[in-house]
């Protein structure tokens, strides 16, 4: 009943922060469950609720909209798959809940889960995403089922076709908000949510709640929607989370490469130590397909004024700076900062980080270490009381996947946005299309394009 992603937290920890809304709600206890959900867990060894079950079922079971923050491995899933189970009518063959999640991995494994805890109950449910066939979806969907848990991109599509009855849905449910905006689906929520009732229920979860996370759900969610977070450390009590990445000092730029692929950030500033490195990462960044600025000492006043009113208007995402080219500048909206190198002086690292996670936002440290930096990353950690969760590798297979994954994002979405005309143009292609995946070498072809169309949406999502 634990998140189904790689777990960090014992999801039976008692939080060491809760913020509540002020009309809060008494806790939900396992005894309260119905007796079909009762015996379903304890079959599996469960004889307790984790603390954001206790914490979120009662808001769900009310209605009333949330916004929750809880971290990975707490218990989420469980917390919103539980409630809906209790609400659900099974005898009206109908969706009424709607789950809405980033990917295709993470709509199995929530599914999984709904299927667990519904045993006996009747109640049917159904994933939906891209990448595979829509018959096995259009049959499932006709059959009926109760809870739908989608990908944007392919819900739109079954929306757009008419192949969903939206009528009878009252919950909707975000899960892992956050990286949903950073994806770029929300020009696909705001499409989905015109096809839902007026009326309805949403629950928003999402590990950190960063401004971005908080503009999504005043759209989605009534005025007098309420925030509920449940922190596990204090890296999180405070929306600022420190991370560090183990690696070689000839590997540093490739990693940054590899650290900005992965975590696809809004708004960046990278710090180096010295100006050479500032001038050898804007090369290596912007030739591999970044958007970058550059600021040191050898920048002249004019172009560091330019430069800087591209980053603030977010024209440009990726700053590359140091320390003392980066003073004055005054930015609330960088969502990620990289530590090129540590510093020296550990009370650097403290007014570097400090760049994000600004005015009530959530941020996110990253430092480049080698196995002599992080003698002094400890010493930090020591020094300022700075919890640093050591990272694992990020794989070339992890990164390609993300990559596939948002530029099949893009592709869906822009397609739905064409007309019949444009439509029948593009299908002149499908011949072509048919010829170069049979083809070996021809198939560079279609990656080539692939690659390019990608780079040109970069930033612009």
């Amino acid at each position: 009943m634990s998140d189904t992603i790689e777990e960090k937290t014992n999801p039976f920890l008692t939080p060491i922060q809760i913020i509540e809304p002020k009309n809060k709600l008494p806790d939900y206890t396992f005894d309260q469950l119905p007796s079909l959900q009762k015996e379903v867990l304890t079959a599996h060894g469960w004889t307790d609720l984790m603390p954001v079950q206790r914490k979120t079922i009662p808001y769900m079971l009310n209605a009333r909209d949330m916004l929750i923050q809880s971290k990975t491995g707490s218990g989420k899933t469980g917390a919103f798959v539980l409630p809906l189970l209790q609400v659900i009518e099974p005898t009206h063959l109908f969706p009424q809940a709607l789950i809405l999640v980033p990917t295709r991995e993470l709509a199995l494994q929530v599914q999984s889960e709904i299927e667990l805890l519904a045993k006996g109950s009747g109640i049917r449910s159904t994933p939906i995403f891209g990448g595979v066939g829509y018959e096995p979806q259009l049959r499932a969907l006709r059959e009926g089922v109760h809870i739908i848990v989608a990908t944007p991109g392919r819900l739109l599509d079954h929306a757009q076709r008419g192949h969903i009855d939206f009528l009878s849905v009252r919950d909707l449910v975000m899960d892992e908000a956050d990286e949903m905006l950073s994806m770029g689906f929300y020009p696909d929520m705001q499409r989905i949510r015109k096809y839902l009732p007026k009326e309805i229920a949403c629950t928003m979860f999402s590990a950190t709640i960063p401004q971005t996370v908080k503009s999504l759900a005043r759209e989605f969610q009534r005025p007098n929607a309420d925030f509920l977070s449940l922190s596990y450390d204090q890296v999180i009590a405070n929306n600022l989370e420190h991370r560090y990445y183990m690696c070689d000092v000839m590997e540093k730029d490739t990693l940054t490469i590899k650290v900005l692929e992965w975590e696809n950030p809004e708004s960046c500033m990278i710090f180096c130590n010295m100006k050479k490195d500032v001038a050898y990462l804007e090369q290596v960044l912007t030739n591999f397909g970044f958007v970058v600025g550059a600021l040191s000492g050898d920048v002249p006043q004019k172009q560091r004024e330019s430069i800087l009113n591209d980053f603030r208007t977010k024209k440009l995402p990726i700053l590359i700076c140091t320390d003392v080219a980066a003073r004055g500048i005054d930015v609330s909206h960088v969502t990620h900062v990289i530590v090129f190198d540590h510093p020296d002086d550990h009370e650097v690292y403290v007014h570097r980080s400090g760049r994000t996670a600004r005015a009530g936002r959530s941020g996110v440290a990253i430092s480049l270490i080698t196995p002599v930096e992080e003698i002094e990353l400890q010493k930090t950690a020591a020094d300022f009381g700075i919890q640093f969760s050591k990272m694992p590798p990020i794989t070339e297979e992890q990164i390609a996947k993300k990559i596939r994954e948002r530029t099949r994002i893009y592709l869906e979405r822009h397609k739905r946005t064409l007309g019949q005309r444009s439509q029948e143009r593009m299908r002149r292609y499908l011949p072509l299309v048919e010829e170069l995946a049979q083809i070996e070498e021809d198939k560079e072809l279609l990656a080539f394009l692939l690659d390019r169309y990608y780079w040109e949406q970069y930033g612009k999502n």
